[in-house]
């Protein structure tokens, strides 16, 4: 399998690895296999597939929503969206929007590094750019949406009521909106209860940066994610060598 000029640059430019030496490889559907550096041809360079390391897992996260800040803040969402679990990532245009240009090219990339990086097998989809209404339109009725809105604190649920609570939908949630700085009007506000699944929830007594809430939602579920796959896995014990 011949790599790409950018795939080649980053691996023996920026890693300085050699021709020969092992790398792991993954498509986002076939799991993760063993491969080994080989030429190919004058200065290109091939991997040569050896065996498969671990299986596909499954890409059931959440879809996370969030109306696009600044160019870096906006990077450090998708990055940390894509570590945290995120299937789906979807930049959504509000009226207080500070980005209206979205560089989607860009940020699938910044994706499939951060799942490098990271170890995930597979590589969450980012969306092209959509109004709120457009977002509302597209959005699966069976599909829990909790919007994260800091001025509604009073009538808010607490983020980890919404996921646990016995009136919840489901075990845990599949998606999350996080408005912009200055959160969402009241006027989208009432688009959004226009979908049955929305919940509007509070994250706490701090006004957090708009990249911190979105980091906070997928951290509260990842850790529910794991504790709930932990309490479906029986234990597994060790025997104690110093026993008989």
């Amino acid at each position: 399998m011949e790599l790409e000029p950018g795939q080649v640059h980053y691996l023996l430019r920026v890693m300085r690895l050699s021709q020969g030496e092992r790398i792991r490889l993954f498509n986002g559907c076939d799991g993760e296999w063993q491969g080994r550096l080989a030429p190919h041809g004058r200065a290109k360079v091939a991997v040569e597939v050896e065996r498969r390391t671990r299986a596909q897992d499954a890409d059931d996260g959440p879809w996370l929503a969030f109306a696009p800040v600044k160019k870096s803040a906006t990077d450090f969402i998708v990055e940390k969206a894509t570590e945290l679990g995120a299937a789906r990532i979807l930049p959504v245009l509000t009226e207080r929007t500070i980005a209206q240009r979205v560089n989607v090219e860009r940020l699938q990339a910044t994706a499939t590094e951060a799942a490098e990086q990271c170890g995930r097998l597979s590589v969450p989809e980012v969306a092209a750019p959509l109004t709120l209404p457009s977002f509302v339109a597209m959005w699966p009725a069976q599909r829990p949406l909790c919007v994260a809105h800091p001025q509604a604190r009073d009538a808010a649920l607490p983020l980890l009521d919404a996921l646990t609570g016995p009136a919840s939908a489901s075990a845990l949630p599949a998606g999350f909106l996080v408005g912009p700085e200055g959160g969402l009007t009241s006027v989208e506000l009432d688009g959004l209860a226009a979908l049955r699944c929305v919940k509007v929830v509070s994250l706490g007594t701090r006004t957090l940066r708009a990249e911190t809430a979105a980091v906070a939602v997928l951290a509260v579920w990842q850790a529910l994610n794991e504790r709930s796959c932990a309490a479906a896995t029986p234990p597994h014990f060790k025997d104690n060598p110093g026993q008989a």
